[in-house]
């Protein structure tokens, strides 16, 4: 069977190398060629194995809004080892921390930078000399915060603390179908097994079950530490213990830590099967000196203040829960299995159709658009980058999963104020979506980022799926005021330039790296101007409304993508795209891609793919 583009999106799946694949959720698990696919066992064949202490072999579980990255202990027991490569975090979309203000510094008196655009002023949050401490304040704030460290306590014969080389692994296995880090090794001539670790899929609780001769022995127990927050990768600053304040409060098996950091505030509940917890250092806690040769150990962490230790839940209900929620995901989903190819890349790229479907779920489908390392560390203080925004989401769509991209969704609805402040200041009408931003929704400054346009027409994608998936009045009443004040923007950001329309300068593209007073109609951002304004036409007619005119304007005479030898260019005037900038994402691409080809000639794209295919520089790239 011939298998379309067209047919591939509408079943949410695609087996093109191994001819076996399977579509909706609602109706389960069907096939579409010799059987059924066995969805456990293509899950499970790529569960994680780790052997060795390697940073970028850990693991992570969580719920898609609370994550946790372990070493290979099953804990974030040897966090330095970690730190410099792939710091082990314990992160929550909520958990934001804002440092104090620089005295005698105001966000409201950053200054602007003044760009020409087609004879007029316009400023962007582009310039840091002479205003280092503001700019650099606003960049950094808020930043996401490590909400506290869970590692075990080995003890050496002399008391000390254990390192790597004390510890022989025997093994580690993270089970995608259950979400649960399962880990073994020897210290001190005794196995260890830390036969649970697993996050609970709604609440942001880590449960964990440790058996070992060693617990009864005094030689293992569980640390729990908490640090002042960073805006830095390991969202944690372990030597400032003044900046920050713990306080406990303990019955009998249940403890609630309360957190205060500056203006920030979250607590964390504790319980434990066997053992004495105690406080250890001004942020620090034990638990040691257990009975027998079995640990249980959970901890939930909430934001504000909580008083009810006894909200807790058990490990094994916690593993239960991530047990029936996982297999849910893995059932309900599309699902492609490549086990029949006799294609040598087959296994190897069903592995990361798996892997990333798990990573995605866990990192990337919390209340607002996931920072460009999800819930792992920071990178870029753990701020959301909305151009990426699709990159991370929408193939959730694709898959049958639309509820875990709707999650985010709301998040343009809250920042739409601060959406429109942005196109006021610089005189467009509409609103300008910010590009990287905590969940204030304030853009933050960069020698780039407000200059990036190609996010501009991501909302109006969403909605799009949104009413894809559930047309209606419903849909076209809640998402119609982001799909016109958007395409308000774009048709104003287009500047009429002789008899037709151009996008920029001033213009960051896809890439970057041009200069932003000289790029002129990138590929990209062209192709992407036609398909938002034309769908926001489409929702005009949809609520019985005539076409919006200067949003007609526009799309008549706007440029068509630049091409130079019957290929297109990167952006208009780059004759040497494929000769000094083909080191560099080619987004041209894109244009017939990621989107459907909105003003594309098809043979001219097909000549720029192939050149692309030839000449790039994939090892730079």
């Amino acid at each position: 069977m011939p298998i379309t583009r067209r047919l591939f999106l509408a079943a949410g799946a695609g087996g093109l190398l191994g001819w076996r694949w399977l579509a909706s959720a609602s109706a389960g698990p069907r096939a579409l060629g010799e059987s059924g696919i066995d969805r456990r066992a293509l899950v499970r064949r790529h569960n994680p194995r780790v052997r060795q202490f390697d940073p970028f072999s850990a693991l992570s579980v969580g719920n898609g809004n609370f994550a946790f990255t372990a070493d290979a202990t099953g804990l974030q027991t040897f966090i330095d080892e970690y730190r410099n490569d792939f710091p082990l975090c314990t992160c929550a979309h909520w958990a934001w921390h804002t440092s104090p203000r620089p005295a005698g510094v105001r966000p409201e008196d950053l200054k602007y930078k003044q760009y020409d655009s087609h004879g007029r002023s316009v400023g962007y949050a582009t310039q840091r000399k002479g205003q280092e401490v503001l700019f650099d304040w606003l960049r950094e704030n808020p930043h996401r915060m490590h909400l506290g460290r869970v590692g075990l306590i080995l003890n050496r014969a002399d008391g000390s603390q254990a390192a790597p080389a004390d510890v022989s692994l025997m093994g580690q296995t993270l089970d995608l179908w259950t979400g649960t880090i399962a880990s073994e090794f020897q210290f001190a001539g005794q196995a260890v097994r830390v036969e649970t670790t697993a996050g609970h899929p709604k609440f942001d609780a880590l449960a964990v079950r440790i058996a070992s001769p060693l617990i009864g022995m005094g030689k293992l127990g569980i640390l729990l530490a908490f640090p002042y927050a960073s805006p830095q990768r390991d969202m944690a600053d372990w030597n400032s213990p003044q900046k920050h304040q713990t306080r406990c409060e303990k019955t009998n098996g249940h403890a609630v830590i309360h957190r205060t950091l500056d203006n920030d505030h979250y607590c964390a509940c504790v319980s434990w099967s066997t053992g004495k917890f105690e406080q250890v250092g001004p942020h620090e806690f034990s638990v040691s000196n257990g009975s027998g040769g079995v640990l249980e150990f959970v901890i939930r962490f909430r934001p504000g203040e909580y008083d009810n230790a006894g909200d807790l839940f058990s490990v094994r209900q916690i593993a239960q829960a991530s047990a029936q929620c996982w297999e849910q995901f893995w059932t309900q989903g599309a699902a492609i299995d490549l086990s029949g190819s006799s294609d040598e890349r087959a296994g190897e790229l069903e592995r990361r159709i798996v892997l990333s479907q798990y990573n995605t779920a866990l990192h990337c489908a919390g209340p607002m658009p996931p920072p460009e390392t999800g819930l792992l560390f920071n990178s870029w203080y753990g701020k959301s980058h909305l151009e990426m925004h699709w990159w991370h989401g929408v193939h959730f769509a694709a898959w049958n999963r639309f509820e875990l991209l709707e999650r985010s969704l709301d998040f343009y609805q809250r920042i739409l104020p601060a959406a429109k402040q942005i196109a006021v200041r610089q005189g467009y009408d509409g609103v300008r979506w910010p590009k990287m931003v905590g969940p204030n929704g304030r853009d933050s400054p960069s020698p780039v980022g407000p200059l990036l346009i190609w996010q501009q027409p991501h909302p109006i994608y969403y909605a799009e799926l949104c009413y894809r998936r559930k047309p209606g009045k419903e849909t076209l009443e809640k998402w119609s005021k982001i799909v016109f004040e958007t395409a308000n923007f774009l048709a104003s950001f287009a500047a009429l330039e002789g008899n037709r329309y151009v996008l920029g300068p001033p213009v960051k593209s896809v890439p970057e790296n041009t200069d932003a007073t000289l790029t002129r109609n990138p590929t990209f951002e062209l192709a992407y101007w036609r398909f938002a304004l034309s769908v926001a036409q489409t929702w005009r007619r949809r609520l019985g409304m005539n076409p919006d005119a200067k949003w007609a304007d526009v799309l008549d005479r706007l440029s068509p993508p630049p091409r130079e030898d019957g290929r297109y260019l990167m952006m208009e005037g780059m004759s040497d795209t494929y000769t000094k900038w083909n080191w560099e994402h080619p987004s041209l691409l894109g244009a017939y891609g990621m989107q459907s080809g909105d003003g594309v000639d098809a043979d001219t794209m097909r000549r720029s793919l192939k050149k692309v295919l030839d000449v790039w520089q994939w090892d730079r790239c």
